[in-house]
């Protein structure tokens, strides 16, 4: 474990590094973009859009039956969850399976098929070739997606609250405004900034370390997601334990 930890982390330094190294192939961040943030638009998205609708669907009736009118502050509490935890994260996990998997399918396989050890014959850096471009695009794409995530998972409970609850869309969007503050949306974007490094990274990593053939790139994948999956809710306690300590 300690070596990994340890290969992890010079593997990391290494990418971060590599970012400011010339040339910087911008076309290659370009299509990473498109392939980690477009298209994982969809999956973000819609998840988020369903659970704002479970959240209101679950929590709107017994909030009623306990003290009447209480629904009305359903606006409120939704967004903020929407703002500080569940977009960011749920945005992070579905782009972890979605994403990571892709990543450490692709990079294990030129690592199995030796076109890695080709690169380097070459004369070009792996990680500046392949790690660096899908790290930035990870940093890059998972706020704008998580923004979109947060308006449309608001957007579905607002629905849901009309409609089950007779909650106008004035008292509701009322009530989310008066509650969720900016400090609470730059705190739950500022994670996703760390979550699509982590995934990034960690699939990038597994990746360059599979080994075995067809077999390995599969174990590699699996690690990738998993470890994606367990990162990012441990580091969503401590980041989020930091954001507090500066009031955020």
């Amino acid at each position: 474990m300690l070596e990994n930890i340890g290969s992890f982390t010079i593997f990391s330094a290494a990418t971060i590094r590599w970012v400011f190294a010339r040339p910087f192939d911008y076309r290659a961040l370009i299509y990473q973009m498109n392939e980690i943030g477009v298209k994982s638009i969809p999956v973000g998205a819609v998840s988020t859009f369903f659970v704002g609708m479970v959240m209101a669907l679950q929590m709107g009736g017994p909030m009623e039956e306990q003290i009447q009118g209480i629904s009305t502050y359903m606006g409120g509490g939704i967004s903020l969850a929407m703002v500080r935890e569940l977009a960011p994260v749920l945005t992070a996990v579905l782009l972890a399976g979605r994403v990571g998997s892709s990543i450490a399918a692709e990079v294990g396989t030129m690592k199995v098929t030796e076109q890695i050890d080709a690169l380097s014959t070459l004369a070009t850096n792996p990680i500046h070739y392949l790690s660096v471009p899908r790290f930035l695009a990870g940093v890059m794409s998972l706020p704008l997606i998580s923004v979109l995530s947060i308006v449309l998972g608001v957007m579905g409970g607002a629905i849901i609250s009309y409609i089950s609850l007779d909650i106008p869309f004035e008292v509701y969007f009322d009530n989310a405004r008066g509650l969720v503050q900016v400090r609470d949306l730059i705190s739950g974007i500022s994670k996703t900034v760390f979550f699509g490094a982590e995934i990034s990274l960690i699939s990038c990593f597994t990746g360059f370390r599979a080994k075995g053939g067809a077999e390995g790139v599969g174990q590699a994948t699996i690690a990738a997601v998993v470890n994606s999956f367990m990162v990012i809710i441990i580091s969503d306690y401590f980041l989020t334990y930091i954001f507090q300590l500066f009031g955020m």
